[in-house]
């Protein structure tokens, strides 16, 4: 009777690692910051700026009054002009959180003399500290070099491969978060000045409308219309060149962020090269 063989057990799966998501965080869902804006803009326009305080026999007495004159566009401009701030101020607090704790001209030559040193776990540590996205896209690029560096199957081109395509992944990932909400600042910019310019051709209109009139102007009337010209015509301007700046500037920002990435990325990916 031949011996029963020792039943071997299944061999342990080994676990998939799965892509975290970017740390960076902000407002994931902006139209509600729009309908909140909304709402607080129509308060202002119908419980302050339309205060009978502000008036006097019908007639503006300061310039809030004369902001209440701009008539029904204001709300909506004003409405713009919030979401403009609110958002700015929410990308400022995101990107600064990507940035990390650290100067990145300062974290990039400290890891690039960590991989001189070939002193993987020293970078991995200036990682750690700095948090951020630059600190995520290194820190998953250098757990991939230890990897590779571990590996015994695959041939030198294609670890290198391997790692430049885990740089672009998880560049990749970090990027939406970066420049999540500056499509709607960027449309602002079009939107806050079109929109002025509707209120400033409603003014015009109304202006118009009482110089036709028989007899003597309406005064009253006339100065109604140039006011909700005017007015209209400062808030989208001002609307349209808040957001114009905001965009630019943000923009900046992730351009610099993006390109500390791709040396960093680039270092790494050398230095495996080399060294291999």
């Amino acid at each position: 009777m031949e011996a029963q063989k020792p039943i071997q057990p299944a061999a342990a799966k080994k676990p998939v690692a799965k892509k975290e998501g970017s740390n960076v965080g902000g407002i994931k869902n902006a139209f509600l910051v729009i309908i909140a804006c909304f709402i607080v803009a129509v308060c202002l326009f119908i419980f302050w700026f339309g205060h009978e305080s502000h008036f006097e026999e019908g007639h503006p007495k300061d310039i809030w009054g004369t902001i209440y004159m701009g008539g029904v566009i204001v709300p909506v401009l004003q409405t713009l002009f919030l979401t403009v701030i609110v958002l700015s101020v929410e990308r400022w607090i995101a990107l600064s959180s990507a940035k990390g704790k650290g100067n990145i001209t300062k974290f990039v030559a400290g890891v690039k003399a960590c991989l001189v040193k070939n002193d993987i776990d020293g970078a991995k540590k200036l990682c750690d500290g700095q948090k951020g996205s630059v600190a995520a896209v290194v820190k998953a690029a250098l757990v991939r070099y230890q990897e590779m560096d571990q590996n015994t199957v695959l041939s030198k081109e294609q670890k290198i491969a391997t790692l430049q395509k885990e740089v672009e992944e998880a560049t990749a990932l970090e990027m939406p978060a970066l420049q999540q909400n500056l499509p709607i600042v960027a449309t602002m910019t079009t939107l806050g000045t079109l929109v002025g310019l509707l209120g400033t051709v409603i003014g015009m209109i109304k202006s118009f409308q009482a110089l036709a009139q028989s007899g003597a102007p309406d005064s009253t009337e006339l100065s109604t219309g140039i006011s909700e010209a005017l007015i209209n015509t400062a808030f989208g301007i001002a609307t349209g060149a808040f957001a114009v700046i905001s965009y630019n500037f943000y923009t900046n920002k992730i351009d610099n962020l993006t390109y500390a990435i791709d040396e960093i990325g680039f270092s790494i990916v050398q230095t495996f090269a080399a060294t291999h």
